[in-house]
């Protein structure tokens, strides 16, 4: 394969009446090194904000489907509907939009990401938006063709483009996860502590069961670039991992690391349970890192052993993508490590059953970690089987 192996999508849209005279701006880069591959700069008559906004993404899916066939593909906007409209949390309600990322979702190939950025972040297809309204450009440019009203000034045009500093960016193949949670139990409809090895552990429910199909089926299409399906050795996990092990054509490989956090003598009870039994020890653990259940674990010794079953994915995987069942807490716990977030930062998640999360560990750069979150809680578009019970465990 030739070309970048990812690339970044950044799109935008506007309208100045909305409705009124629109465009879009849309550009295709290299995720590694950051260069710009091709941009796309083009007004589309009168249309609202929205419209433009779509069309700003189909236009760098389009980019990415000329320049970059092959390539995993990132989508960074501003638009915080259009974010959430296509990973599959918010609905399409307006006829308007439907076609649109019926279009959209006809282009980007399975595993594309959409991050929403902030509208700072997302200057170089804000500037192209308002060239082509400007009548400025109009269409496609690739990269080594003169830039319509390219700045005189080199500096300038590095400050707009905002190119990643080289000593922070990816380096190497990355270390992909694809990170499952587990399918609903009994215990998750009740919101009852459901704990890992030391737990009542029970099986997942006729829903989990059908969750988690929903989410192996929507996972199928990587089946071939899948090194692994690794699993927590908790019986829900475990019997969610086979069910995506069969649909992927995989063996199911166990990491301890990744089990639930201990809940010891809370376990198999509901919040208002134990706020009955044991008031000072639930409001001492509210919040706290150090403090564990009786009997259980806390934060900081959760994180310290999913911690070391990642360093053991890393090595065993270097490079390739594994798919892990896991729990909430050990989710949330690789996503605050995946952005170099407190710990404190697992108490602002929410983690849906069979949810999907994608982060990738790139090799360490002078001791410091690379990684990025690709996906978080995301859950295959139209499912309706999925329960509202996110932070359940």
């Amino acid at each position: 394969m030739t070309g970048p192996t990812s690339v970044i999508v950044e799109a935008d849209g506007g309208s100045r009446g909305n409705p009124g005279p629109a465009a879009y701006g849309a550009v295709l880069r290299d995720a590694t090194t950051g260069e710009v591959i091709a941009e796309d700069g083009t007004a589309i008559g009168v249309a609202t904000n929205n419209v433009a906004e779509y069309s700003g993404l189909i236009a760098g899916l389009r980019l990415a489907e000329e320049f970059a066939p092959d390539a995993d593909i990132e989508v960074r906007m501003d638009s915080k509907l259009v974010v959430e409209q296509m990973s599959g949390r918010w609905k399409i309600r307006h006829a308007d939009m439907r076609p649109l990322a019926a279009e959209a979702n006809r282009l980007a190939p399975f595993g594309t990401t959409y991050t929403w950025v902030p509208r700072e972040a997302n200057k170089h297809a804000d500037r192209l938006v308002n060239e082509a309204l400007d009548g400025k450009r109009s269409g496609v440019t690739a990269a080594g063709a003169a830039l319509v009203d390219e700045p005189e000034d080199d500096s300038a045009l590095e400050e707009v483009e905002e190119r990643p500093r080289q000593d922070w960016g990816p380096s190497g193949p990355a270390t992909t996860l694809v990170l499952v949670r587990h399918g609903a139990t009994p215990h998750t409809a009740e919101k009852r502590f459901s704990g890992g090895l030391r737990s009542s552990n029970p099986g997942l429910s006729d829903e989990g069961r059908a969750q988690i199909r929903a989410t192996a089926d929507w996972l199928a299409p990587i089946a071939e670039g899948v090194d692994a399906v690794v699993s927590s050795p908790v019986r829900r996990t475990l019997e969610s991992a086979e069910i995506i092990a069969e649909r992927l054509g995989c063996t199911v490989d166990l990491e301890p690391g990744f089990a639930e956090m201990e809940f010891g003598r809370w376990d198999g009870l509901t919040f208002a349970e134990v706020g009955e039994q044991d008031k000072a020890g639930l409001d001492a653990w509210l919040g706290s890192l150090e403090t564990a259940p009786p009997e259980g674990e806390s934060f900081r010794e959760v994180e310290e052993r999913v911690l070391a079953g990642l360093e053991r994915i890393r090595e065993a995987h270097a490079g390739r993508t594994v798919v892990v069942v896991s729990h909430v807490t050990p989710i949330k716990t690789l996503v605050a490590k995946a952005l170099q977030a407190p710990l404190e930062a697992v108490f602002r998640m929410e983690l849906s059953p069979a949810s999907v999360t994608v982060l990738s560990f790139y090799p360490d750069v002078g001791g410091q970690p690379r990684a990025t979150m690709r996906l978080y809680n995301a859950r295959p578009p139209g499912d309706d089987a999925f329960s509202p019970a996110a932070s359940a465990w």
